[in-house]
């Protein structure tokens, strides 16, 4: 049976093995190994019958040596401190490899969110920040959405952080709805990022983008816009999933009405059909021979058990962790390309940085200038990690490691910090 790693240890194995690589001693990188902080609150709400119900909340800081930290908050009914752990340290590296000043940070509350009304989200949402106040603000740690959050629930925590301290502080989160301090093409930048790693990647190995077929695990946010761009490129996307199963069509699926469909809130794959699909398990989504296989849905998807029945030529991770450290050693052996999440699903944090920038100059940018940034941000970091990887003969992602790890030790040792 395969071990089980939690996400943490999943990222502190591969951040060891880059420090061995980059000569460094213990004392060189031992903070790194440890977040700065981890706050545990209690977020008491008072629900549409009445009940009072308490959730458990999470925000872990894991550096601000290079800037405010800085990650999204996830509703999630598996959300635990490890994850949250795990997902702050990527931030800092995520921010490290795409060269924004910030740290990383996460955030997160154990509920599902599909059970919730709209009140008693917004109530939880201001019970949860409430809590938080204290460790978060514009220079000092900067949340976003992420899996169960969206634009609104933004706005919410703007309003509330705002009300706390007395005065608007739109720069407190990013991913905010465009009339309260939001950016241009914000929703779509990390789809976006995935688009334009995964192009750069086909470019290094010689294959057109054309034609090429994509498999796409998670029909969320990413998942969703990653497939519309990709599409729009004219590549031919054969599989994808959602938590209720996937749909596979080897001739391609009609993307443009696969979202129509997730667009109306509620609906899910299970409830959509179309000519010449068929209904596949997120197993079999996995192992579907493809040129590109996108996983955008959760951590730990990919495997020491099912690595081997994967038939990709290159994997492009939408999602955060979605490859464990065994997966990661079968792949590698069978020749099977990864380009990292903390490099392939850094695009919202780059567009997120940039609506940052925004909010302190109080000066707005278009939509072109944003997407233009954010391609010069992903293709700049995807050149930066790809010669590193091949200078040092290892995977991309012990090549993006290396370059995040080297600029936060480099950070600490200029400020001084042990």
């Amino acid at each position: 049976m395969e071990k089980k790693y939690n996400p943490y240890e999943n990222f502190l194995s591969i951040m060891e093995r880059a420090a061995g690589i980059l000569g460094y001693e213990k004392n060189d990188y031992i903070a790194v190994c440890y977040p700065e902080r981890e706050m545990k609150v209690a977020c008491p709400v008072k629900m549409d019958n009445g009940e009072v119900r308490v959730f458990e909340g999470f925000r872990v800081q894991h550096s601000t040596a290079r800037g405010p930290a800085k990650g999204g908050i996830r509703y999630h009914h598996n959300v635990n401190m490890d994850e949250v752990k795990a997902l702050a340290a990527w931030m800092s590296f995520k921010c490290a490899i795409v060269d924004v000043p910030y740290g990383g940070g996460k955030g997160g509350i154990v509920v599902d969110p599909s059970k919730l009304s709209d009140g008693e989200l917004e109530r939880l949402t201001r019970s949860f920040i409430t809590g938080i106040a204290p460790i978060i603000g514009p220079l000092k740690d900067v949340p976003a959405p992420d899996v169960g959050t969206n634009a609104q629930v933004m706005g919410w925590i703007v309003d509330q952080y705002s009300t706390l301290k007395g005065e608007t502080q739109l720069g407190v989160v990013t991913g905010k709805p465009i009339p309260v301090g939001g950016s241009q093409g914000r929703n779509a930048a990390t789809g976006r990022g995935v688009m334009f790693a995964t192009m750069a990647v086909l470019e290094k190995m010689g294959i057109p983008v054309e034609g090429t077929t994509v498999v796409i695990q998670g029909m969320g946010n990413v998942g969703t816009q990653t497939a519309r761009l990709l599409a729009e490129h004219k590549m031919k996307i054969i599989a994808v999933s959602d938590v209720t199963g996937g749909l596979y069509n080897p001739d391609g699926l009609n993307i443009p009405a696969i979202l129509e469909h997730l667009s109306v809130r509620g609906r899910l794959l299970d409830t959509y059909s179309e000519e010449g699909a068929q209904r596949i398990t997120n197993a079999q989504l996995l192992a579907t021979e493809t040129t590109v296989l996108i996983p955008a849905a959760l951590e730990n998807q990919i495997t020491g058990d099912n690595a081997a029945d994967v038939k990709a030529k290159v994997i492009v991770e939408g999602a955060n962790g979605p490859t464990t450290v065994e997966a990661d050693e079968i792949l590698a052996k069978r020749g099977i390309l990864v380009v990292p999440d903390v490099l392939s699903n850094a695009g919202g944090v780059a567009v997120s940085y940039f609506e940052w920038v925004q909010n302190l100059q109080n000066y707005y940018w278009t939509e072109e200038d944003v997407n233009a940034k954010l391609k010069d941000k992903m293709l700049s970091a995807f050149e930066a990690v790809w010669s590193i990887s091949h200078e040092k003969n290892v995977t991309l992602r012990t090549g993006a490691y290396l370059i995040a790890l080297k600029k936060i030790v480099e950070a600490r040792k200029l400020r001084g910090m042990n």
